[in-house]
């Protein structure tokens, strides 16, 4: 690197960590601002000797990450409860709790990506190809097994003697003028650069061109485009009936799937019966599924009345004569089937939460139409508990 005339700071090199620590206190003492220190590893007790105040990285990380945090809160907001509202599991169109995940990692994405770029160009102010440091003797030794601290020339009290002086007092191995790098400035419109760009160009082009364009179409890479397979609609010359679509095999079901006999029936003549016992497990679920997916149109104790304030349409009351003479099946039927504007539940609540859902309602409408033989029995379980 080729050096001009111009001085860039006074360097000195010290063999032990000791004599550094020593080193960056005097000078700190003295009263010079602007200096550094350059060692092989991490020197403890060096950022006090230096008078160093804390790193601002941690700020631009906690407003990066605030930011992140309330924009992507908001968005999901704006997305979710305003833009395109979604019912989901009968909970509020914004549901705070289910939002925290994202915001965590929003925060923190938002912090790290920040911070990185804070650094490279804010405080190493990289890339800097021509740092004066670079290629000189100081560097070199100091990226080994010595320690070294030079003050800059642009520093208040900087006078070459004064500091050549110090530095011998405080017992440096040996001082070092450090120059600034000669600027050399090259046009953008260079014939070589401009050549390379051209290349560079075509090339990238051309190979992006003749990739999707012809090879991706070459054997063996075009077989995404050529599968064994067939589109809907469309012919085979695999079966006689030159049919692709084929019609399952009759009476087949799939594994684990028991088919509902009555699906698309609005009122059917026979309904499934209850396989299920209202014990307390079966209950417990019941009353979990119904608070989620029944609730928010027909409230939390089956009086149709909707606990997400109009959000959703009001659903029947479960304690009328027409729904306390439904059979068990019936209601099951309604939850899988649907009716009215209430949809079908068969892809969200499963088989056994079905009946359980059925079971719970039950236990609604009697304790809403208790019988005066309920009432004795609680009395006398109370008794019998001492109550």
């Amino acid at each position: 690197m080729a050096r001009s005339d111009k001085l860039y700071s006074v360097a000195a090199i010290f063999d032990k960590p000791d004599g550094i620590i020593h080193a960056a206190e005097k000078v700190k003492d003295a009263g010079y601002k602007q200096f550094d220190v350059n060692t092989s590893y991490p020197i403890h007790g060096m950022d006090n000797a230096m008078g160093l105040s804390s790193s601002k990285v941690g700020y631009v990380t906690l407003a990066a990450g605030l930011f992140g945090g309330t924009f992507i809160l908001l968005f999901m907001w704006w997305t979710l409860a305003e833009s395109y509202p979604l019912f989901i599991g009968g909970k509020p169109f914004f549901s705070l709790p289910a939002f925290f995940p994202i915001t965590f990692e929003t925060s923190i994405l938002f912090g790290a990506v920040a911070t990185f770029i804070a650094l490279i160009t804010v405080f190493f102010k990289l890339p800097y190809n021509n740092h004066p440091l670079h290629d000189t003797n100081y560097m070199k030794r100091v990226s080994v097994d010595k320690y070294g601290i030079y003050i800059l020339a642009e520093d208040e009290k900087f006078d070459k003697d004064e500091i050549i002086e110090l530095f011998k007092s405080l017992g440096a191995s040996s001082i070092e003028l450090i120059y600034l790098p000669k600027e050399e400035k090259y046009g953008m419109l260079q014939p070589k650069f401009m050549l390379f760009l051209l290349v560079v160009i075509v090339g990238i082009s051309g190979a992006t061109y003749f990739t999707l364009n012809k090879l991706m179409y070459m054997t063996p890479f075009n077989w995404m485009e050529y599968q064994d397979k067939s589109n809907p609609q469309e012919s085979s010359l695999f079966f006689a009936d030159k049919r692709s679509m084929r019609t399952p095999v009759e009476g087949t079901v799939a594994r684990g799937f028991i088919p509902y006999p009555y699906k698309g029936i609005a009122y059917p003549k026979e309904v499934l019966s209850n396989p299920t016992l209202p014990s307390k497990e079966i209950l417990k679920l019941g009353k979990e599924k119904y608070l989620t997916f029944c609730s928010p149109c027909h409230g939390d104790y089956g009086e149709g009345t909707s606990r997400l304030n109009g959000q959703f349409p009001t659903g029947p009351t479960q304690h009328s004569d027409k729904v306390r003479n439904y059979k068990d099946g019936m209601l099951y039927h309604i939850i899988t089937n649907g009716q009215n504007s209430m949809p079908a539940y068969d892809k969200q609540i499963s088989r056994k939460e079905r009946w359980a859902i059925v079971d719970y309602i039950r236990v609604l409408q009697r304790a809403k139409n208790a019988k005066k033989s309920d009432l004795v029995e609680i009395k006398k379980e109370s008794s019998t508990n001492g109550q």
